[in-house]
């Protein structure tokens, strides 16, 4: 530690007495570590001390470079550390090991899960499909059993003939005759020759078109709606006979005859058999 000296004229301080002089304590390493330390406030607060601004410089000089060397061998040995970390790290390769077999079966058991979750969907898929088709199929048989129903109805309407049954087994005709007492005052009229209803004509073509209409959406190329093609064009053309029967009697009536022909020319034309009418017609006139 620097040691003081006190002038005085020309004599000098013996080594006894240098001994007894005052030195100044070294500084505390605490007061560089406090939060608010401020280098300028604590330089001022070393006025009093008894130690020459060369020697305070040279002490700080001497602190700061034995806290560099500090810092630097922390530095060093922590970075040995850091070095040797590696090879520190010994007997841990069956526990990697263990976490990597762990996660290889959880990833097969993940394919595995994936796998029938696909399976599943595929098989779901399959069996809304065939719901699906199910479900068409059952609309078509309903649409083939009203389309059977509504023509045998026509033909027992009709008395045709057309399941194989003999004309003797045919039965009647369930028309009532009240619904000719339905016909207006023009047609009433016309009793001589008002020949049979328009209405029920009316009647059989409109269910006839619905018959047509529902083997349409079908699909003609059904070998149903092929089979029945037959039954189909004897009951029109059982139809179309009573249309020229009825044109024929209504045509002789003449003049009071007029508005029941213009009926009955409306249902041909609603059956599309409008030249049929007017073959009648010539047929007539001929």
């Amino acid at each position: 530690m620097n040691k003081f000296y006190f002038g005085g004229g020309s004599g000098s301080v013996s080594e006894d007495d240098e001994d007894n002089l005052p030195y100044p304590e070294a500084l505390p390493r605490s007061d560089f570590l406090a939060p608010d330390f401020d280098a300028p406030n604590y330089l001022s607060t070393l006025s009093e001390r008894h130690q020459t601004l060369e020697d305070l410089r040279s002490d700080l000089r001497e602190r700061s470079q034995a806290l560099s060397k500090e810092l630097l061998d922390l530095v060093n040995t922590n970075y040995e550390q850091f070095l040797s970390l590696g090879s520190d790290l010994k007997g841990g390769e069956e526990k990697v090991e263990d976490v990597r077999v762990g996660l290889l079966g959880f990833k097969r058991g993940v394919e595995d899960v994936r796998g029938k979750v696909r399976e599943r969907k595929l098989e779901v898929e399959g069996l809304l499909a065939d719901k699906k088709g199910v479900s068409k199929e059952i609309a078509l048989g309903r649409k083939l059993l009203e389309l059977d129903a509504r023509l045998e109805e026509l033909e027992d309407r009709l008395m045709v003939d057309s399941l194989g049954r003999n004309a003797n087994g045919a039965e009647e005709d369930v028309w009532s005759e009240s619904e000719d007492e339905e016909e207006d005052e023009d047609e009433l009229a016309t009793d001589s020759a008002s020949g049979p209803s328009t209405k029920k004509l009316q009647r059989l073509v409109g269910d006839y078109r619905q018959v047509e209409h529902l083997s349409t959406s079908i699909g003609k190329q059904h070998p149903f709606i092929i089979a029945q093609d037959s039954r189909m064009q004897r009951v029109r053309n059982t139809i179309l006979l009573d249309l020229n029967s009825a044109l024929k009697q209504v045509a002789s009536a003449g003049e009071p005859g007029r508005t029941k022909l213009i009926k009955i020319l409306s249902i041909y034309r609603d059956l599309g058999a409008d030249g049929e009418a007017v073959k009648v017609l010539k047929d007539l006139r001929s």
